[in-house]
């Protein structure tokens, strides 16, 4: 990702949640000054929970070229070894990650590579951590081509009240390991596809942070 793109998503609020939060924060101005105490509170309220939802808090990526990155924030819900996955050859790893509303929703890159492709897939709005969510839902595919040739699937998923994806990258881009690469509105999963010979370093319930908890590890 060129310097400038990411520089254009670094900002502590997620600059696509800035008309959310304006929106909410007129409401709310407007319920107090004609004197609507209770709808005002509730809409105070509202407001404060849509900030922290589009917050992007700055991340330590290791550095160690051959970890794996967590791609999201949240809780490890599913590990598997699986084969036949569309656009991976062989046998392959997955890593459910379930992001509660209460989680930063920045997702991050978790390898650094060259993006071979973006696929979006329009689909259904089932609760992210179901197993059907995973083949049913609308999503977002990207697959990246490490510097060491090693290939692998981030796929961004929406969930039940989450109805928009958001991915800032494009197939040829170059990006590196921790860097921003999009976002999804209000609940979600992230499954991340590895090579089989990945060592993975976490286990189902483990919570993960984007950019810094390392997932696996690459031979």
């Amino acid at each position: 990702m060129k310097n400038k793109d990411h520089e254009a998503h670094s900002s502590i609020i997620a600059r696509e949640g800035v008309p959310f939060i304006l929106f909410s924060l007129c409401l709310t101005v407007s319920a107090f000054f004609f004197g609507a105490m209770v709808s005002g509170v509730v809409l105070l309220l509202i407001t404060v929970f849509i900030v922290c939802f589009f917050r992007n808090p700055q991340r330590i990526t290791p550095e160690y070229e051959k970890l794996v990155i967590s791609p999201a924030d949240g809780k490890v819900i599913k590990i598997e070894e699986l084969s036949g996955k569309e656009f991976l050859s062989g046998t392959c790893k997955k890593v459910s990650i379930f992001m509660n509303v209460f989680n930063v929703h920045v997702n991050r890159i978790p390898y650094s590579g060259h993006v071979e492709l973006t696929r979006y897939q329009k689909g259904k709005f089932f609760s992210a951590d179901l197993d059907k969510a995973s083949t049913d839902n609308e999503r977002n595919i990207i697959k990246i081509k490490g510097d060491d040739g090693n290939e692998m699937l981030v796929v961004q998923i929406a969930g039940l009240i989450a109805r928009r994806i958001v991915c800032w990258i494009s197939e040829g881009m170059y990006v590196k390991k921790g860097e921003r690469f999009g976002l999804i509105r209000f609940g979600s999963c992230v499954e991340l596809y590895l090579p089989v010979d990945c060592l993975i370093s976490v286990k189902v319930g483990d919570k993960v942070i984007a950019g810094e908890t390392p997932i696996g590890c690459m031979k």
